[in-house]
């Protein structure tokens, strides 16, 4: 929106090309999102509190969470106007793929809503059925996979593209809608299931938007594409201001989130900031490095899979409790060592996703 009113004031201006600068909207469009969570964080806070749409606590979990109950939730809702209003601002609005990152993290966090509604509003204690959730995911998913592949210009939009390796490169051709839809829904769930100390989620969330935007940024430049060996994707760089706006309202999330919280983000926030770090991976080539960066997600889902199934088969669990984060809790590691030792492993995995850029 203000690239274009920039644009026109160029006319009269030419200091206003500064605008231009992607890597300009990308800072700027950090500062707007913190700013704004920053500003209506305390706002929200008092609007759920009052409201009392706070917390339930699992009775069967670490007895330390006994005392979040109540704490308000739904404080996603900041997350996604932040990042909503950024994008809105400082993207380049005629771009198609800031569109489907966009909607796409709406959508996600309207699946979301629906479930805190019925579990904190309705007090439907299962909130949205499996099914109903899994088939609006889907939809969702599928309908962006879809989008992506028919409206894309050229073969090597629909590669997979092989981390640490110049030249390997497999077309996934029709596959592609597939892959993506897996990446995408996945990754949804993934963030949904990490989603349960306080700051855990949300600022692996945040290192991992950051560097998919340093990868949009050069993907969707000529120079540094074929500089690094990258696949070339026109108009892709913009999406790094979305991930910039990741990152600001993160921030300003984590201002309020972090341990003891304040507030929690809820379905609402952590099912759109999935969906958001699956579609970008998705737009930027780069699903296996997402794989990678995003490791804890990975270990928390991968946790539950092999809980469930190991007490299917077995009558056995591996895990004193499913997802890993509460394994570590019941082990005796306080909630904060938990959260910390998990940011660390983050920091480790993204400067590993991050050296793909140039070990190829």
């Amino acid at each position: 929106m203000l690239l274009l009113l920039t644009e026109y004031l160029t006319k009269y201006y030419s200091g206003f090309n500064v605008f231009q600068y992607l890597t300009l909207r990308a800072i700027l469009g950090v500062l707007t999102a913190l700013m704004i969570s920053l500003l209506f964080g305390p706002l929200v806070i008092r609007k759920l509190s009052l409201y009392q749409i706070g917390q339930h606590v699992r009775s069967d979990g670490p007895q330390s969470h006994l005392s979040k109950a109540g704490t308000p939730t739904m404080g996603g809702s900041l997350i996604l106007v932040s990042i909503a209003i950024t994008t809105l601002l400082w993207a380049d609005l005629r771009d198609r793929y800031v569109w489907v990152v966009l909607l796409v993290t709406l959508l996600f966090g309207f699946i979301g809503w629906l479930d805190d509604y019925k579990k904190l509003v309705k007090k439907q204690s299962k909130g949205l059925k499996a099914r109903h959730k899994y088939l609006l995911q889907s939809i969702f998913g599928l309908g962006a996979a879809v989008f992506l592949y028919v409206t894309a210009h050229s073969p090597g939009e629909t590669y997979l593209i092989v981390p640490f390796f110049k030249h390997v490169a497999i077309p996934l051709g029709i596959g592609y809608i597939l892959v993506a839809y897996l990446v995408v829904v996945g990754s949804s769930n993934a963030v949904n299931l990490t989603d349960g100390l306080d700051g855990l989620a949300i600022l692996p969330t945040v290192m991992v938007a950051g560097a998919l935007g340093v990868f949009a940024y050069v993907t969707g430049n000529f120079n540094f594409a074929t500089y690094l060996g990258f696949m070339f994707v026109p108009g892709v760089g913009e999406v790094a201001v979305f991930c910039s706006a990741i990152v600001g309202a993160g921030l300003g999330f984590l201002w309020f989130n972090t341990y003891p919280a304040q507030v929690f983000m809820g379905d609402i926030g952590a099912l759109a900031l999935g969906a958001a770090l699956g579609v970008v991976a998705v737009v930027v080539r780069q699903e296996i490095v997402l794989f990678i960066m995003g490791g804890v997600f990975v270990m928390e889902t991968v946790s539950v899979i092999l809980q469930v199934a190991s007490f299917k088969l077995t009558g056995r669990r591996i895990f004193r409790m499913a997802p890993l984060h509460h394994h570590f809790e019941l082990k005796g590691w306080p909630e904060p060592r938990v959260i910390v030792r998990f940011w660390i492993v983050t920091v480790i995995l993204v400067l590993i996703g991050l050296a793909t850029l140039k070990v190829r």
